[in-house]
């Protein structure tokens, strides 16, 4: 049975707990595909020179789960928290415009890291670096159209509140 749907904009911290909830479920999704890789490449430590494979192949893995599951509205962490993913005409997104928001979904953590590169940190104070990002790249949502985030204003891409209208 189809329920109307409230297409409003979902609240920030409904937004962040999905992406948090995003998190942990993407420690499984990684943990196997890196024992896969593993396995199969007879790796015997964390500093093996296929390191870089692996990274090259965990993005891959990452990208074709979101691809996957955006391309049909939602992940399990945005059903879970209500949220579905749109294009900005209110169509589902097609694969390639999934693989371009999963792409543009780095600028959550590109910079930062890259910082810390730039600047030698390491253990804490490059957590410290990704958490403050991170926490100032979701409240620059509140300036932007629509209260969406950025990567979603440059993918054309939009977050909305599945929650049933109530009656």
């Amino acid at each position: 049975m189809n329920r109307p749907i409230d297409e409003r904009v979902p609240g920030l911290a409904r937004r962040m707990a999905a992406w948090l909830y995003e998190g942990i479920l993407l420690f499984a999704v990684t943990f196997f595909a890196t024992w896969i890789f593993s396995t199969l490449g007879q790796m015997r430590s964390g500093i093996d020179p296929r390191r870089e494979l692996l990274i090259a192949f965990l993005f891959v893995v990452l990208g074709i789960y979101f691809a996957w599951f955006w391309s049909r509205g939602q992940t399990l962490a945005m059903k879970t928290w209500h949220i579905r993913v749109l294009q900005q005409d209110g169509q589902r997104l097609s694969q390639s415009r999934a693989l371009w928001r999963y792409v543009l979904s780095w600028l959550w953590f590109l910079p930062p890291l890259a910082l810390a590169e730039l600047l030698s940190l390491h253990g804490l104070a490059s957590m410290a670096l990704v958490l403050v990002w991170v926490a100032l790249w979701a409240v620059l949502s509140r300036w932007q159209p629509g209260q969406q985030f950025v990567h979603d204003r440059l993918a054309g891409t939009q977050l909305v509140d599945t929650r049933p209208v109530s009656s």
